[in-house]
């Protein structure tokens, strides 16, 4: 009786587990870590009171880059960003460059929908700041 074809894949994955360590690994469970990489304007949105910024992420919604351009003051009064190398007053004018960036595209609509992704953003960078969630790097 000859084997099967499924009986040679079975002997085949078994024999390059067997040379490749890695391989038997990525089947038993093994934990891989992802890390974001953020551009500069993603990076420079401050982390800020729940309350404010959930009153950004309404006015990004019905004003596009409003809520963007508050944001960037929170920075001056103190908010800690993910620019942390970078000074305060560079960060203050990567969010004032999202938010006219987010106002002038807003005529093709790429701006509003920018706009609400940015007050989302807000709103989950306030929510990890307010339950004292480490936010990874």
């Amino acid at each position: 009786m000859e084997p099967s074809h499924k009986d040679a894949e079975t002997a085949a994955a078994a024999a390059a587990a067997a040379a490749d360590p890695r391989a038997a690994s990525a089947s038993s469970g093994v934990v891989v870590q992802v890390r974001e990489k953020k551009g500069p304007l993603r990076a420079a949105i401050p982390y800020m009171p729940f309350p404010v910024a959930v009153i950004c992420l309404f006015l990004n919604t019905f004003v596009p880059g409003l809520g963007t351009f508050v944001s960037a003051f929170a920075v001056l009064c103190g908010a800690r960003t993910d620019l942390p190398d970078r000074h305060v007053c560079c960060v203050f004018w990567l969010n004032i460059a999202a938010a006219l960036i987010q106002t002038l595209t807003a005529i093709v609509m790429v701006g509003w929908i920018m706009s609400i992704f940015w007050g989302m953003d807000m709103v989950i960078l306030a929510s990890y700041k307010e339950q004292g969630i480490p936010q990874q790097l």
